[in-house]
């Protein structure tokens, strides 16, 4: 029962029965507040442990729990303290509750419930703080992570007991979900969008400045609930004081008021629209057994569109990793036509057969690379995130954070927030969650405008403040922002403040290699919410920042400090643990306490997942015919066949085989049901080869498109493309204008195709069209007007010329990013 640890042998249900969330979401900060209760209906005291995932940069700042209509309200300990203490409560009778964040990864929780006597029930609650991430629409985004998959340990690391997870399929997930958002805002709601079904949205006010929606009853528990928030004129800069409170020690962070600073740089079109013909583009793809079915598919896809829209002249290299890593070159080399082809031949044959996810291994050697010069470096990491090491991560990107940028994007549910969040900030870049329904190439592309076009670098922050008040910031200094990036701010308020006092911040960075100063004026008088939602996200990220330093340089003051600052603001960190005791008859148990884990989903059910299995193996080892028990029998998931060495610890699933035959066909993995012995391994490799198959027949045809398009922007007449046309070679040479070259007339036809049939798609090949219009600027066609219309004429379509950027204006910024021209005009800040 220690394997399965979900189900007693009568059948009977774990513990957790439901999760209520409420998020109430105020401007750009939501404060969310959990609710999970608890019965006991086995006939002896349960221990029942729940680990759970939470975004990285939430700041967990409230935890108690209810028995028997009694609440306890839990008090942050040193973390030994904290476990002394709930053992001491337990052998004496009482009933505890304690709650830790993991050594190894802050998105990871452990709540332990002991001892819950029989037929008894605990309500326990849960509050956090977190600031909403900006995508590139623009919206807000929430995520409250509902799977949480088992994180990949490296050989050489221990197994922290808090990452222990047992994991079901999302169906059985044995407790339900509710979650209701309610917005304040000074903005408008225009509207909420979700991966998930959503009630509808109301509106409270006739400004629409307050709304509520709800999650639809009956979530599976086979994603996380993502939703995004869109207000009008969401991206105005702004400076909001909140008090502290009174009763705490004077100087204090919890006393002080502290300044909360939202920035959010405006580029003019002539910046945002030069890109540079330098750089280093490195892109690591994991290509461990966990990427298998439509993750890998699309990260084929997706780096066929990165070798096509990089620049020449710049330099390129692209890493595989699982349990060990490849690179396609020794060493970073120049794009051009010929290491572009070399390339292109070795994505198509990347699988997910590299085992593991030893990501720590590859980027020391990437860091390890000597630098270009003139050449700045720009990582690109492509991962389901599923690790045990992240901290070890993180700290090895910030010590290289001035040499490169990193952008991060953490493929399919339940990816590692801590990891793919926490290498794009020490990276200086950005981070992007793709999860099933999303393209990753929309996302890769967004990412990889920011890295080509311009940013605000060598950023200062400077207050203006009365003689007698002073600001101490508590945030990191900022690196880069990019176009459509927030970046927010935390201060500390000290001194005397009267009513009416005003304020000011001036920032100062380089943009396009000219300086830019901006300044905004506010008001020092605090606001009179008194939720502390922006003190305790201030001491998270102030907690955060002195953990790093830690962990350089081993400084145990260091360590006190983090304690102190988290026992002062009620906030979570590595180093202390929430603790209620509720006590009970002060009797020692009589019977032994029975462990219960409940369990959390994973994403198995969905076919072709991005996350699991680690090979196909691990797929069929779960979901199996029960007469196939005897098979399996006197076999537990720590023997279960997998790839990379991997061992995890699951709960036994019965399916039947119907389930297996409609993920994979009998005829893809070659098994026998009737046989009791089978291939594993040449099934799994039947498998793949089915699945390149399915992959190649169904190619999107623009993506055949781009396939043939020349490093230098141009395309040839051939037959592939000639299908995508859906033309013969004599109805496209009939057509040419007299006197126009035929490789000029095919990169025309190719543009007009792109703009006219796949305008949908059109952030994931703007680059591609660029290389394209300068190429044919660059060959000084005299007739373009007639080549339009004519390609119009052929293709059927009414695709207009300057929608093309083939005008006669070389300096146009559409043709700038091969150009190497600069803008002019500087953009303003606020």
């Amino acid at each position: 029962m220690d394997s399965c640890g979900l189900i007693t042998e009568g059948c009977t249900q774990v513990p957790l029965k439901s999760v209520d969330v409420e998020v109430q979401v105020k401007g750009f900060v939501a404060t969310v507040t959990s609710t999970l209760q608890y019965v006991n209906e086995e006939e002896s005291p349960v221990e029942a442990t729940f680990v759970f995932p939470l975004p990285a940069e939430a700041a967990v700042c409230h935890f108690s729990a209810n028995v028997s209509g009694q609440e306890v309200v839990a008090e942050v300990h040193s973390k030994q303290e904290a476990q002394e203490k709930y053992e001491d409560a337990l052998s004496s009778g009482q009933l505890a509750f304690l709650l830790e964040e993991s050594d190894e990864s802050p998105d990871i929780f452990r709540l332990a419930v002991g001892s819950l006597p029989s037929k008894e029930s605990a309500t326990v609650t849960l509050i956090y703080v977190i600031e909403l991430t900006v995508e590139a629409d623009h919206g807000l985004r929430f995520c409250l992570p509902a799977v949480l998959n088992p994180r990949y340990t490296p050989s050489d690391m221990d197994l922290s007991p808090v990452t222990e997870v047992t994991v079901v399929t999302a169906s059985l997930v044995p407790y339900t979900l509710s979650l209701r958002v309610h917005i304040i805002s000074p903005l408008s709601v225009s509207k909420v969008e979700s991966n998930c079904s959503l009630e509808q949205l109301i509106y409270l006010t006739t400004d629409h400045t307050e709304a509520e929606v709800s999650l639809s009853p009956g979530h599976k528990f086979d994603r996380d609930v993502e939703i995004l928030l869109y207000y009008q004129n969401t991206h105005q800069p702004t400076a909001i004081v909140e008090a502290g409170l009174n009763n705490t020690k004077c100087g204090s962070l919890m006393s002080d008021p502290v300044i909360m600073l939202s920035l959010y740089p405006e580029f003019p079109p002539e910046v945002a629209s030069s890109f540079g013909k330098r750089g280093e583009f490195i892109f690591l793809m994991d290509q461990s057994g966990s990427m298998q079915g439509s993750s890998i598919i699309s990260a084929r896809e997706t780096l066929l569109l990165l070798l096509k829209s990089l620049p020449l002249g710049c330099y390129f290299n692209i890493y595989g990793f699982g349990s060990d890593f490849q690179s396609f070159f020794p060493k970073s080399v120049e794009y051009t036509q010929k290491t572009m082809e070399e390339a292109m031949k070795k994505v198509a044959a990347i699988n997910a057969d590299m085992g593991g996810t030893e990501l720590l291994k590859p980027l020391k050697h990437i860091y390890s690379e000597v630098y270009l010069p003139d050449h700045p470096r720009q990582v690109f990491v492509f991962t389901d995130g599923d690790v045990g090491n992240v901290k070890d991560i993180l700290d090895l990107v910030r010590m290289h954070s001035r040499s490169h940028r990193c952008f991060t994007f953490g493929i399919g549910q339940g990816a590692s927030t801590a990891l793919v969040t926490g290498m794009a900030k020490e990276g200086g870049g950005i981070a992007q969650f793709i999860k099933s329904k999303d393209r990753l190439q929309l996302k890769v592309m967004q990412s990889l405008s920011f890295a080509l076009e311009p940013s605000a670098v060598d950023i200062t922050v400077k207050w203006t403040v009365p003689d007698d008040v002073s600001i101490t910031m508590l945030s990191p200094a900022l690196k880069v922002l990019f176009k459509g990036q927030r970046a927010i701010l935390y201060s500390q308020l000290s001194g005397k403040i009267s009513g009416g006092v005003k304020g000011a911040v001036t920032v100062q960075y380089t943009l396009a290699e000219q300086p830019v100063t901006n300044q905004l004026n506010f008001s020092l008088k605090p606001a009179e919410d008194k939720g502390l939602g922006i003190h305790r996200l201030a001491a998270r990220t102030l907690i955060q920042s002195l953990e790093m330093k830690e962990r350089e340089t081993k400084d145990k003051s260091l360590r006190k400090k983090v304690v102190d600052l988290s026992v002062q603001s009620g906030v979570s960190s590595s180093f202390t643990a929430f603790l209620a005791v509720h006590k009970g008859s002060g009797q020692p148990v009589a019977r032994p306490m029975v462990r219960r884990t409940v369990p959390v989903a994973d994403s198995w059910d969905e076919v072709g997942s991005s996350v699991y299995p680690e090979s196909l193996c691990a797929r069929l080892w779960i979901q199996r015919e029960p007469e196939m028990d005897d098979l399996m029998q006197g076999c537990s998931y720590n023997q279960a066949p997998t790839s990379g060495g991997i061992s995890y610890r699951r709960a036994p699933i019965r399916h039947t085989i119907e389930d297996v035959q409609n993920d994979y066909s009998c005829m893809a993995v070659g098994m026998s049901l009737g046989s009791s012995e089978w291939d594993m391994e040449s099934s799994f490799n039947e498998f793949s080869l089915h699945e390149q198959r399915s992959s190649f027949d169904q190619k999107d045809s623009y993506l055949e498109l781009i396939s043939l398009q020349k490093a230098v922007g141009n395309w040839e007449l051939e037959t592939g493309l000639l299908k995508v046309f859906g033309l013969t070679e004599e109805e496209l040479t009939q057509q040419k204008p007299a006197q126009v070259d035929s490789a000029v007339w095919v990169t025309v036809v190719a543009l007009i195709w792109l703009h006219g049939f796949k305008k949908a798609e059109q952030e994931e090949w703007k680059f591609i069209a660029m290389k394209a219009t300068s190429w044919i600027h660059s060959q000084k066609v005299g007739n373009l007007s007639e080549c339009v219309q004519a390609g119009n004429v052929l293709l059927k379509s009414q695709v207009k010329e300057e929608s093309l950027g083939l005008g006669s204006d070389l300096r146009c910024p559409r043709h700038r990013p091969f150009l190497g021209s600069k803008p002019k005009r500087l953009c303003t800040l606020f």
